[in-house]
């Protein structure tokens, strides 16, 4: 799938010479199929372990090698590719060529062009057992850091040695978002706080069951990822495990509703944004036992107790702050969907409302897409079509887009 952001993005990827070179071609059909143009060098000694035709084949590109160093265009073609290019990333990147960049060496075509790239360098190391940790390596990483570049990984495992150390080189999706969050940076929603929740809260009932909802939290990551694309600086307020992580997103790991509250209010104190996505539980058990409870002692009876109201204490809080600029809830909804949405809309004091019938087999809950109406503070509504929770998001963030820049228009 196409990502709106790598869109007429033009990526310079290095590749030199270790076993995790395979891990690099799949990086780079992730790229181009995220829609971004991506020039691949790579050097001799990289070709002895995967061919340029390999990156030809997934990025439709020429991929380039030290022979085209000599070629009639090589006394320029270094300089091209490196400003051309929005993002220059190394991955695998060895202890060796690490070593090159860190003392300015430019012996090939992947190094020269490091030299002559005004953009951002992203790093991603591979090496065997015991060469990440060496007091060289760490001191080269560190120049190269404290230049600006941006290291990911290595991670540890199991090395082409059979070693179990640090020097895996990490994950394509992995690489893959850290790319994502570097090319995020200067939009729109720059230097803008966003706090997003998502999932279903968890209310104990004993020590080994909880009282849920259905909600899976997709929803509230598509909207933390489409917030990070505009560039803000995004809070996850989460309880859910198992989800893609949006990289650069900070996370804020909470399980119940009231713990939910106490994250939202601290992190909101000086947030422009609050995307209210999660489904808080409206009830807790008003006790929770200390042990199991025995199916020998027959059904317990279950006594109920009212949560916290999240956005209405958000409200309270924004009163006496000014913060968060914007605040949008969700409205999860069986029937009576737009009556039951514009009404709390209107008592928690939102800016938007984001409204979806959970009944639906199709939308809400568990599902990858969604059905939603968005409602704002003045009466206007917009029913979307079903689309993904990607798409849905980026409306939403959108929509958020046009509210903040109308704000500072009228002020």
């Amino acid at each position: 799938m196409t990502i709106p952001l790598f869109h007429h993005k033009r990526l310079l990827l290095g590749v030199t010479g270790s076993i995790a070179s395979y891990k690099a071609a799949d990086l780079a059909s992730k790229l181009h199929q995220a829609g971004a143009q991506v020039d691949v060098i790579l050097t001799q000694a990289a070709t002895r372990f995967i061919t340029p035709l390999t990156f030809q084949s997934v990025t439709g590109r020429r991929a380039y090698t030290d022979e085209d160093l000599w070629g009639r265009e090589g006394h320029v073609l270094h300089v091209g590719l490196a400003h051309e290019a929005h993002l220059l990333v190394i991955a695998p990147a060895t202890a060796n060529t690490l070593a090159r960049l860190a003392h300015g060496q430019a012996d090939n075509l992947l190094t020269l062009a490091a030299l002559a790239a005004t953009c951002p360098l992203l790093l991603a190391p591979a090496m065997d057992g015991g060469m990440a940790s060496h007091p060289a390596t760490l001191a080269n990483l560190q120049t190269l850091q404290q230049r600006g570049a941006v290291i990911v990984g290595p991670e540890e495992g199991r090395l082409a040695s059979g070693l179990v150390a640090r020097g895996r080189m990490s994950e394509p999706a992995t690489i893959l978002g850290e790319i994502r969050y570097l090319l995020s940076r200067g939009g729109p929603l720059q230097g803008r706080k966003v706090v997003v929740t998502a999932g279903g809260t968890r209310e104990p009932l004993d020590p080994v069951r909880y009282l849920t909802n259905r909600s899976s939290g997709k929803q509230g990551y598509a909207v933390a990822q489409a917030a990070l694309d505009r560039g803000a600086d995004v809070v996850l307020i989460t309880t859910v495990d198992g989800l893609p992580w949006p990289s650069g997103a900070r996370r804020v790991a909470v399980a119940t509703a009231q713990e939910m509250l106490e994250a939202v209010l601290a992190e909101c104190q000086n947030a422009d944004v609050l995307i209210m996505a999660a489904a808080v539980a409206d009830f807790r058990p008003a006790t929770a036992a200390g042990q199991k409870i025995k199916k020998e002692g027959g059904a317990p009876t279950l006594t109920l107790a009212a949560n916290p109201d999240i956005l209405l204490e958000v409200a309270r809080q924004r009163q006496r702050l000014g913060h968060p600029q914007v605040v949008v809830g969700f409205a999860a909804e069986t029937e009576n969907l737009l009556q039951n949405a514009q009404a709390k809309l209107a008592r928690k004091s939102l800016t938007l409302m984001v409204a979806n019938d959970v009944s639906a087999t199709d939308a809400g809950f568990a599902v990858d897409t969604n059905r939603v109406t968005l409602i704002s503070a003045g009466g206007a509504f917009e029913t979307l079509p079903l689309m993904s929770k990607v798409e849905v998001a980026e409306k939403i963030v959108d929509r958020i887009v046009e509210i903040l820049a109308g704000t500072e228009e009228e002020a």
